[in-house]
């Protein structure tokens, strides 16, 4: 089925959902038991929907990004490897990888380990991976992770840290001035936290005999299976790190992160989303941050918002009815992560809205990849173990307000 037919089967139960409370509202009464269970039916069948939407969108985002490219010329190389610009990239070194992957490190020549080697040499296994390896794999991962979708990346050749401008306000506006004048002055300080990028390591198994007798790309292969390890582990980081070797998640606060100031929960009760309090995130947020905003909720809490209406009487929560459209609240798109918070009690956070092109992410492309061939022997399957380093943290904390309880 296509996912444009899906959602207007959402759409149709939305619909019909919503026409029960809307009787029950106009009656001045509350909902039937039957109608209530009614109701609860057509809500599991909306999510069931969504889910089954969200899951064959990302399927084929993930089916787009892992498309073998087409086979490209590549230009004559220089005799000596030293000599070029980014070894790493040649189709030769990528050859040499696959070959890694299929049959082990003793089948690579001399001269291919050396090229290959990390930085561990005696360590023994751990090669660095093709860059076009890297680069696919988080293309990969950044249709499955909608942060990195959305943030603004940074590609470093190697895990140095990179310091991150301190934005605590934007700069003010520019002036109108005479001929030799130059306008009010801004400085851009740089915080104390800086994206360094923290190793993230994820551990495949693949069959000996699926190795051995098929013609697909074992790398191929590989960087489909890792690049779901790493979205789970990141989705999650870039939400709710503590930014101690690992990401600084938006939904922690902190002085080099999003501030306790953007906390928002007028209008909401101690245990409940209310229309009031959306209403009041929205407009906390100011104007040119809202072209680009998107809302982060768990599942828990838009069944919570898909019964709010605002002062006139329209639901807030209005679901895509295209392909291209996602859910919206108050007009804004929402985001629904399984690692958002989902707690509903006072002082908790329960949602974000933010423009997420201020989450700046730092990823080291030295990838390693060590193949593990004993350890597994007697279940007949290799194993690898990727090592791959990355930082993220919100750099612009009034580009987010997040929605609190109480």
């Amino acid at each position: 089925m296509e996912i444009l037919e899906m959602k207007q089967k959402r759409a149709a139960l939305v619909k019909e959902a919503r026409k029960l409370l809307d009787t029950a509202e106009k009656e001045k009464r509350e909902l039937t038991g039957e109608e209530t269970a009614k109701y609860e039916e057509m809500m599991k069948e909306v999510d069931s929907w969504g889910t089954k939407i969200e899951r064959e969108e990302n399927l084929r985002k993930m089916e787009e990004a892992l498309k073998v490219p087409e086979p490209t010329v590549v230009p004559p190389q220089p005799t000596e490897p030293e000599a070029r610009t980014n070894p790493r990239a040649t189709e030769e070194y990528r050859k040499s990888f696959e070959k890694f992957l299929r049959s082990g490190i003793n089948t690579l020549t001399e001269k291919e380990v050396r090229a290959m080697q990390a930085d561990d040499p005696e360590g023994g296994g751990y090669l660095v991976a093709p860059q076009l390896f890297v680069s696919e794999m988080l293309k990969a991962v950044d249709n499955t992770v909608f942060v990195r979708g959305l943030a603004r990346k940074f590609s470093l050749a190697k895990a140095a840290s990179l310091g991150v401008p301190k934005l605590d306000t934007d700069f003010s506006d520019a002036d109108w001035v005479s001929e030799l004048a130059t306008g009010d002055e801004d400085t851009l300080d740089y915080g104390k936290r800086e994206l360094r990028p923290h190793a993230l390591s994820k551990l495949v198994k693949v069959s000996n005999t699926l190795i051995r007798l098929s013609t697909e790309s074992i790398e191929a292969m590989i960087r489909e299976r890792l690049s779901y390890r790493f979205s789970v582990t990141l989705e999650n980081a870039y939400l709710n790190g503590d930014g101690l070797q690992k990401p600084l998640g938006v939904f922690t606060a902190d002085a080099d992160g999003i501030n306790t100031d953007r906390d928002v929960s007028t209008g909401n009760t101690d245990s409940s989303i209310k229309a009031d309090g959306l209403i009041e995130a929205k407009y906390t947020l100011k104007t040119p941050y809202l072209r680009n905003a998107r809302w982060v909720f768990h599942r828990d809490a838009v069944k919570q918002i898909r019964k709010l209406k605002d002062g006139a009487g329209q639901y807030l929560w209005q679901p895509g009815i295209t392909a291209d459209m996602l859910d919206e609240i108050l007009g804004i798109p929402i985001i629904v992560s399984e690692y958002a918070p989902s707690t509903f009690t006072t002082g908790k956070y329960v949602g974000i809205l933010g423009d997420f092109s201020y989450y700046w992410i730092a990823d080291a492309l030295d990838m390693q990849v060590q193949r593990l061939v004993e350890l597994y022997a007697a279940t007949n399957q290799v194993g690898y173990i990727a090592r791959f380093e990355t930082d993220g943290m919100p750099v612009l904390s009034e580009a987010f307000v997040r929605v609190t309880l109480g």
